[in-house]
């Protein structure tokens, strides 16, 4: 692998599935996460979001998946607890190359930035999903207000639904790491259909 398509960022290891274009707000209380946090915004940069295979958010270090998501600060504000609460978005998905840990405690990794995934027009079949989005977006408050929707792009519908959606973290994970939208559309449809479908109890009250 080239070291020139490499690029050394700040790792966050969480219990929690962040996409492409998704949002991902965060209390920040660990003092190597807030200073993490004050480098991302003066340098204007990127961190990294892993989920944790094995270990904890706070305290000490956790095992990682290799795939994740660069997260970009949007947002910051100080909480009335005293934490320091910011909002971030996802870019681009990336592969951990490489991690180390720094003196304070914070994971650093050298990373390869995957290429985005092309646009792919939403099919037919499939715009029962993109209107349940248009319905059920406005519906989670403040979070989803800033981001523009694209309800005709597949990846987009596709990474809406896998973030909302309450399914396990590693299945969540296995949405992030299918490179076909389609494929992602394909196995959260039967999801969906499957829990629109009323109770055989109650339809037969």
């Amino acid at each position: 692998m080239n070291d020139i398509t490499l690029e050394e960022v700040p790792l966050f290891p969480l219990n929690t599935v962040l996409f492409p274009g998704g949002p991902l707000p965060l209390r920040i209380f660990e003092t190597r996460y807030t200073d993490m946090v004050r480098r991302c915004l003066r340098t204007e940069s990127p961190f990294g979001v892993l989920l944790i295979r094995e270990g904890v958010e706070a305290g000490g270090a956790a095992a990682t998946m290799q795939l994740g998501t660069l997260a970009r600060i949007v947002d910051f504000n100080p909480m009335p607890d005293g934490l320091l609460g910011i909002i971030c978005r996802g870019e681009s998905r990336f592969r951990l190359v490489e991690r180390w840990r720094q003196a304070d405690g914070l994971s650093v990794g050298r990373i390869q930035r995957l290429p985005p995934q092309a646009v792919v027009a939403l099919p037919e079949s499939y715009r029962r999903l993109s209107d349940l989005l248009r319905k059920v977006l406005p519906e989670l408050g403040s979070l989803y207000a800033s981001i523009a929707g694209d309800y005709d792009d597949a990846g987009w519908v596709s990474c809406r639904l896998a973030e909302i959606l309450p399914l396990e973290q590693q299945e969540k994970q296995q949405l992030l790491e299918l490179e076909d939208p389609i494929e992602r559309l394909d196995r959260l449809a039967p999801l969906i259909d499957a829990a629109e479908q009323p109770d055989e109890d109650d339809a037969s009250n």
